[in-house]
């Protein structure tokens, strides 16, 4: 009995090479399509390293490089402002207290507690792959230590108190150096204190008492500056209106006494040419001064009669008025002399 079924024929040995020379050629020609061809991503930049060395930097978009191992590339989130949390540890709405870090001593043997967050970028990729083994640990420690070291120059109550704008300054400037002396590649964009305060319990309550105390103290301070600023201005404006108004008498005292002296050198050169017109004159206008209310009515005695003037009837207008008589003196009783004529 014969069988239907054949068995294949042996492939060629030139055949199977072939097929292997295919398959290496496909698989190197995608090996090189993916290794050749990167994407660095928008907060990204990218190290090229050609044969292990740092050579250059690309910015976010697609570009090319020859495959590994002639050329490698690392992308580090060089335009990302990052955040480290010394003091906790922040999972987004959960905060873990890490009091190994917070826990710090200041100048006057206290313990504080203090928390802070640093914001950094990196400035540099070459410094910060290449300088430092683990970039964020460095700046934590660099961090914590920078802290320590100001806050344990300075008293308790002016580091939870007033201080806390000064200290966050200092350790700034601290950290600064220090990324500068060991040129990490990264830069410290602001540093900033949650929290600087003494450890929960008693001596919280104790010094909180005192923050509350030196808080009122620093408002009245300042009620009393604002008092202060506003009266000094106002008593020194009164003080230049009243020094004002007696320059303003004095010049003008001074100007009357100089129109006065004035005056009188004129009547006195009148006097010289005139005197006896110029003392009738000065008599009239005394009795004007003097007698402001009063007629005056100026006769003629040189004469022997005596003139007599129905004044109250001439003064009332009246239409029968009598015209002056003249008197014998003789017939006028006699009187003594008074030292003079008679006006």
């Amino acid at each position: 009995m014969e069988s239907n079924s054949r068995k294949p024929e042996p492939l060629k040995p030139g055949t199977v090479k072939k097929a292997i020379l295919i398959a290496a050629a496909v698989i190197v020609v995608i090996y090189l399509g993916f290794s050749s061809f990167y994407t660095v991503q928008e907060q990204e930049r990218a190290a090229i390293l050609t044969f292990g060395k740092y050579t250059s930097e690309e910015s976010a978009g697609l570009h090319f490089k020859w495959p590994y191992p002639i050329q490698e590339v690392i992308t580090v989130k060089a335009e990302l402002t990052q955040r480290i949390h010394i003091g906790y540890r922040q999972n987004g709405d959960t905060v873990t207290p890490v009091e190994e870090e917070a826990l710090m001593i200041t100048g006057d043997e206290n313990i504080v507690s203090a928390d802070a967050v640093v914001q950094w970028k990196i400035s540099n990729i070459h410094d910060y792959l290449y300088n430092i083994d683990d970039p964020e640990n460095f700046l934590r420690n660099a961090a914590s230590s920078s802290i320590r070291s100001v806050i344990g120059s300075e008293k308790l109550d002016y580091a939870i108190t007033d201080g806390k704008t000064v200290i966050q300054d200092k350790v700034r400037e601290k950290l600064l150096e220090l990324q500068s002396k060991y040129k990490t590649g990264i830069q410290i964009i602001d540093i900033k204190f949650q929290d600087i305060e003494p450890p929960s319990g008693q001596v919280e309550e104790a010094f909180r008492e005192v923050t509350n105390a030196r808080e009122e103290k620093n408002t009245k301070i300042n009620n009393a500056a604002k008092y202060e600023n506003d009266r000094i201005p106002k008593a020194r404006g009164e003080a230049q209106a009243l020094i004002e108004n007696a320059e303003g008498q004095k010049k003008s005292r001074i100007l009357n006494a100089e129109g006065d002296v004035a005056k009188f050198n004129a009547i006195y050169g009148e006097y010289k040419n005139n005197p006896d017109v110029t003392q009738s004159r000065l008599i009239l206008e005394t009795l004007e001064k003097i007698l402001p209310n009063a007629q005056i009515f100026i006769t003629n005695s040189d004469s022997d009669t005596v003139n007599y003037l129905p004044l109250n009837e001439l003064l009332k207008g009246g239409s029968t008025a009598k015209q002056p008589e003249t008197t014998n003196p003789a017939t006028l009783p006699q009187q003594t002399p008074q030292g003079g004529d008679a006006q």
